[in-house]
């Protein structure tokens, strides 16, 4: 698979004579490749979202048999054919193709113990392995794509402002991709900061590129941009019209954020949370033990005041007097 890869990025510099546009073809061809399972699951996540109010209603009347939910939960999905892992397709395709191309890229750029490049997965007699043999940079438009942008920064911060603002751009990237698909996502467990955070995360992830050939970074520009024009299109094909199945979904989901709401489980994740902790609280004060007084029996010692301790001993009245003589009943008269 590796040697695939390399295979193609060789193939598309041989057309194009520029690292930049060859990894950038690359990126295209895989996108595409990858973008009827895009289609398939956000059609299949929208199903999902379609059926939340009904999924919201089982929940909530089967809470205490959970075996009993999940039955109603599948009998559910079957009965509008819906698949919940159905949104994992995209990501489960692209793990792999993130690990290949990083290796390929690194591979491309190793060097000899020369400190020169060795390719690695091309073969020898092809255009671009004979462009990097023996080489100590991957120029195209003064950039290096061997080279971290961070590197760069460290050795020289006036040269490293370009390669700085390539991550940035691809931050921005992020952030704008991110924002079509949450104009268009309404989550009934979501809360708004939550939402907020799903919204930067990739944000996040852009900062850590940082770290990564620049050729990496190319490759990651040239593939958003695919796929913001992707989400584009996804937007208008499944967007489209009140009837359309992306407006159903958004229905669907704004009446289960309702319906959670009024069940009080809004509130997002959190907010969960905290009302499964309160619940546990409360059974568990219902299940603890409540200490009461116990009241002796009348005719017991304790009932009379006494103790177990005094039994056997002498009351008051009739014990003698120190320095006295014992009391002894009056005979009753004749």
């Amino acid at each position: 698979m590796f040697q695939a890869a390399a295979w193609l990025i060789s193939q598309f510099y041989s057309l194009t004579s520029n690292y930049i546009f060859a990894i950038a073809i690359v990126a295209f061809v895989i996108m595409m490749l990858i973008f009827p399972l895009t289609l398939k699951s956000t059609k299949g996540m929208l199903e999902m979202q379609r059926v939340q109010p009904e999924m919201r209603r089982i929940q909530q009347q089967y809470r205490n048999d959970r075996q009993k939910m999940n039955e109603e939960m599948m009998k559910l999905y079957q009965e509008h054919k819906v698949n919940p892992l159905a949104s994992c397709l995209p990501l489960l395709a692209q793990m792999p193709i993130f690990i290949i191309m990083f290796r390929v890229l690194h591979g491309l750029t190793s060097r000899g113990s020369d400190g020169t490049f060795d390719p690695d997965y091309i073969s020898k007699s092809s255009e671009l392995y004979s462009s990097l043999d023996n080489k100590t940079e991957m120029l195209t438009w003064g950039l290096d794509l061997s080279l971290r942008p961070i590197e760069v920064l460290q050795d020289d911060p006036g040269k490293g402002i370009v390669y700085a603002l390539l991550v940035v751009a691809l931050m921005g990237l992020y952030y704008a991709q991110q924002r079509m698909i949450a104009s268009r996502t309404v989550s009934p467990t979501m809360s708004a900061t939550q939402a907020k955070i799903m919204q930067y995360l990739p944000v996040v992830f852009g900062v850590f590129q940082i770290f990564f050939p620049v050729g990496l970074v190319i490759y990651y520009f040239s593939q958003t941009i695919v796929r913001i024009a992707q989400q584009a299109y996804i937007t208008r094909r499944f967007y489209k019209g009140d009837e359309s199945l992306g407006r159903q979904a958004q229905a669907a989901s704004a009446k289960a954020r309702d319906m959670a709401k009024k069940d009080g489980g809004g509130g997002g994740l959190f907010g969960q949370l905290k009302q499964e902790a309160a619940k546990a609280k409360q059974e568990q004060a219902s299940n603890r033990p409540t200490s009461k007084r116990v009241t002796p029996p009348k005719g017991s010692a304790s009932a009379k005041g006494g103790s177990s301790g005094t039994k056997g001993r002498p009351t008051p009245s009739n014990r003698p007097k120190p320095g006295g003589k014992p009391r002894h009943p009056k005979p009753p008269r004749p």
